[in-house]
């Protein structure tokens, strides 16, 4: 199928390099805003049009993307093993058909991803078009699924739960050429916070130089908006219609209304991180007239006089001399008279 419009790049700026993958019309880089997934996954428990619904939500919360998992019970586990599994996943499945009309219905309004688990699926994806291939923790050391799906040539993000260092590398070694972000993950749901280890990111970083994103499992928003102010620039977040429904993932997902909180919290926290150049605002130029002080005279003193520490006052509002220049006005003589009060001017000084 080709990279289309989904694709990655780097720029040299500053002598520092700069990752850009693109998915779709979306940019996620170090410069570009947060790219938030709504991990709809198989919260639809097998309804078409619940999954929709979880497109709606996704989309009206205001998800870059929302996504979905394309499996059959009988091709995921080994005949005879975990029958209790088997029995929860065969009610979970949608078809291919669904998940064309499913693409179809999200069309320009959110992105539609997929994760596949085997190469039948995976496959199946590129033919429909997906712009990229989300990769869940559990294959990332099925090398030959990797192996495909990097045949295809398109966008990988994938999760990195449940694995070391050693891992991930041995997933990008078959991934070579292929724009990969990586996304921090702790495979329990829900994460107890103390296992979430946020801080990875300065490892990820450095180690493998790939986007480093986050895919939380924990109860709340927080460590979403932590991640951001971290340097996260993926999120993904499973979605419910309702935690109370009956299914694997409900209860570690947010409701509609949570996940619309979460990405106004994640646009709010890249606001408050601002620039890396420490200046002040121009808010806070105006604020600094009336908070800043000066030097003003301690009391009266005539023209020739020769000024001492004890001469000067620092009072708002700054309008003369500013204290930090204090140093330089000592000793200095007065041309004219001055009363208690009034500011210093250097014009006042020989």
């Amino acid at each position: 199928m080709g990279l289309g419009l989904s694709m990655i790049y780097c720029t040299i700026v500053g002598g520092e390099t700069r990752v850009i993958m693109k998915i779709e019309n979306k940019r996620i880089s170090l410069q570009d805003r947060v790219y938030i997934i709504a991990e709809a996954g198989v919260n639809h428990n097998g309804s078409p049009a619940m999954a929709e619904k979880l497109v709606d939500a996704a989309r009206e919360a205001g998800a870059d993307a929302v996504k979905f998992q394309i499996f059959k019970a009988e091709d995921l586990l080994a005949p005879g093993r975990f029958p209790a599994q088997r029995k929860t996943l065969s009610t979970l499945e949608l078809t291919g058909d669904d998940l064309k009309r499913l693409k179809a219905y999200c069309h320009d309004a959110i992105t539609f991803l997929c994760s596949p688990f085997d190469h039948h699926s995976a496959g199946f994806l590129d033919q429909i078009g997906v712009p990229a291939f989300k990769v869940g923790s559990g294959e990332i050391t099925n090398l030959p699924l990797l192996k495909t799906i990097a045949s295809f040539r398109k966008p990988v993000i994938l999760s990195t739960g449940m694995s070391g260092l050693r891992e991930i590398e041995g997933a990008l070694a078959v991934l070579p050429g292929v724009p990969v972000a990586l996304l921090h993950c702790t495979t329990d749901y829900p994460a107890r916070y103390e296992d979430l280890h946020l801080n990875v990111i300065h490892t990820l970083k450095p180690a493998f130089g790939k986007i480093v994103g986050y895919s939380d499992h924990s109860p709340g928003v927080e460590a979403p908006l932590a991640a951001t102010a971290l340097g996260y620039k993926i999120i993904e977040k499973h979605l419910t219609l309702d935690r109370n429904l009956p299914g694997p993932d409900h209860r570690a997902s947010l409701e509609p209304w949570e996940f619309r909180r979460m990405v106004q919290g994640i646009r709010r926290v890249e606001k408050m991180l601002g620039k890396t150049l420490k200046t002040a605002t121009v808010r806070e130029a105006g604020i600094k007239k009336r908070v800043r002080k000066s030097l003003y005279l301690a009391k009266n003193l005539p023209a020739g006089h020769r000024l001492t520490l004890e001469d000067l006052v620092s009072l708002r509002p700054v309008t003369g001399i500013e204290p930090d220049r204090w140093d330089e006005v000592l000793d200095r003589k007065l041309k004219c008279n001055k009363s208690k009060g009034q500011p210093l001017y250097w014009h006042d000084l020989e």
